[in-house]
């Protein structure tokens, strides 16, 4: 099992530094140039800076590293062969001013990628651009905007289920629509009476997550598409949980009309600390003529980047989106062909719910809603809050101290002192045991052990609360 290397390693501003001046009023560099002082870095030679990110390194924890089940985060193994061939000079070297007729293999590349985003999907169109899901997001309610106006109507509603991911109301807001929620019903799905209560001529788009953040399938996902487009509305797909019905069922079959994926997560290009990441979205036919520019476009035997789309919404980022990621991508789906992304589904779903009954069985924690689960379910701790004062974070540091990373905590909001996870298609039977015998070792074990867990981490137990409250986002403000 991982057990992370413990270092008492030192900021970089903390290490021994270089005595002598630097040198920085050199004669040929002009005099409005030159620096009076050297820059405010620290001076270090290289090997201390090597040893401080190798030990770094060390300290930390990745896919590579071991079962990685973040809820609604698909924390999948990236294959190496996607990062080597995204790493080809052919690809490093280009350049976004390039002449077209100098990158027609790298458009060839995304244009087809757009296509088979389009059959796994079930839209008509993509676009690759936006950078993240939040992105797509933030674009996929321009789109539906721009849809509304163009027929000569005001909307500016956007309803969410009580389960939607934090991104999606915020994403609509960022719009400058109004959010409003509907709960979900004794299943944990929408609750289609309320559903009909509350959309109007005023909303813009209904955003659901199918299968949903408790890892349950919307059964009456067609006649949620019946009530939304009944009214004028459009149905927008979050698409953070397609891994469990990739290659089996599509959104756009179901009745959605946009579509976001997340490359970063369902086709396994690397995501987590920053980026790059890709959001791409994906829309029904009526909706193409808003998407942004420029448009990937085939001319004969030639591709070209197509700019002249009146109705377009404009540019959402700088050049044609994260090219690399969407390249990693484009090799994945390759590698796996339609039998391949049908199994990765298939998996991913089996290892969900075994795991599930083994802690079901286990009787330690609760499981509410719908039984049948899709990629991921949610547990609760709330029965071990009440007999043990064990909350969710506890069982979630704990967790370190077996040597395995946490799953999401806290969310979905509607299940008290959730646990939610996602084991992936990636992880054996060894590993989603070894993973539950930790979960059950520790609901049985001390609470005041549990309690003050980690105890082998090189960071122990932090404020979070003072933590966000006080943010400390530079070294200079240590």
């Amino acid at each position: 099992m991982y057990r992370m290397a413990v270092f008492d390693e030192p900021l970089l501003i903390h290490l021994p530094q270089r005595k002598e001046q630097v040198e920085c009023s050199l004669e040929d560099v002009p005099k409005s140039l030159r620096r009076e002082r050297p820059p405010a870095i620290p001076n270090l030679e290289e090997n201390q800076v090597v040893r401080h990110f190798f030990r770094l390194s060390q300290m930390n924890y990745g896919i590579e590293t071991g079962m990685y089940p973040l809820g609604s985060c698909t924390m999948k193994y990236n294959p190496k062969i996607c990062e080597e061939i995204a790493n080809w000079e052919e690809f490093k070297n280009l350049h976004p001013y390039q002449d077209v007729e100098t990158v027609q293999g790298t458009l060839e590349i995304l244009y087809n990628l757009e296509k088979l985003l389009c059959e796994l999907t079930g839209m008509h169109a993509f676009t690759l651009q936006p950078s993240a899901g939040a992105h797509g997001e933030f674009l996929g309610i321009l789109l539906a905007k721009a849809y509304h106006e163009f027929n000569g109507e005001e909307r500016n509603e956007v309803i969410i289920p009580d389960t939607a991911h934090g991104t999606n109301p915020a994403s609509a807001s960022m719009a400058g629509c109004k959010v409003i929620e509907v709960p979900s019903d004794k299943e944990g799905m929408v609750d289609i009476d309320a559903l009909e209560k509350v959309i109007s001529d005023k909303t813009a788009c209904f955003m659901l997550t199918n299968p949903n953040t408790l890892g349950i399938f919307e059964s009456n996902i067609l006649e949620i598409a019946r009530i939304v487009h009944d009214a004028g509305s459009l149905l927008y797909y979050d698409g953070a949980n397609l891994n469990a019905i990739l290659g089996i069922s599509r959104p756009g079959d179901m009745g959605f009309d946009i579509v976001h994926l997340n490359l970063h997560k369902t086709f396994a290009t690397p995501h987590g600390g920053g980026g790059p990441g890709a959001g791409p979205i994906g829309v029904k036919e009526k909706l193409e003529k808003f998407l942004p520019v420029p448009r990937i476009k085939k001319v004969g035997r030639k591709y070209v980047l197509d700019y002249d789309c009146p109705h377009s919404i404009g540019k959402i980022r700088e050049f044609y989106g994260n090219v690399e990621a969407c390249i990693k991508a484009y090799v994945y789906l390759l590698l796996l062909g339609k039998r391949g992304l049908k199994e990765v589904a298939e998996v991913s779903v089996l290892n969900s719910n075994y795991m599930k009954e083994k802690l079901k069985k286990a009787r330690v924690f609760d499981i509410p809603y719908k039984d049948l689960k899709k990629h991921e379910f949610v547990v609760s701790c709330e029965r071990l809050r009440r007999e043990k004062g064990i909350r969710a974070l506890d069982i979630a540091k704990r967790l370190i101290d077996y040597g395995f990373h946490p799953p999401t905590i806290y969310f979905p909001l509607i299940v008290k002192e959730a646990l939610m996870i996602e084991p992936t298609e990636s992880e054996t039977k060894e590993d989603i045991d070894r993973y539950v015998d930790a979960l059950v070792e520790i609901a049985n074990e001390d609470p005041e052990i549990v309690k003050q867990a980690p105890h082998k981490a090189p960071v122990k137990r932090v404020d979070e609360v003072f933590a966000a409250r006080n943010p400390i986002l530079t070294w200079k403000d240590i």
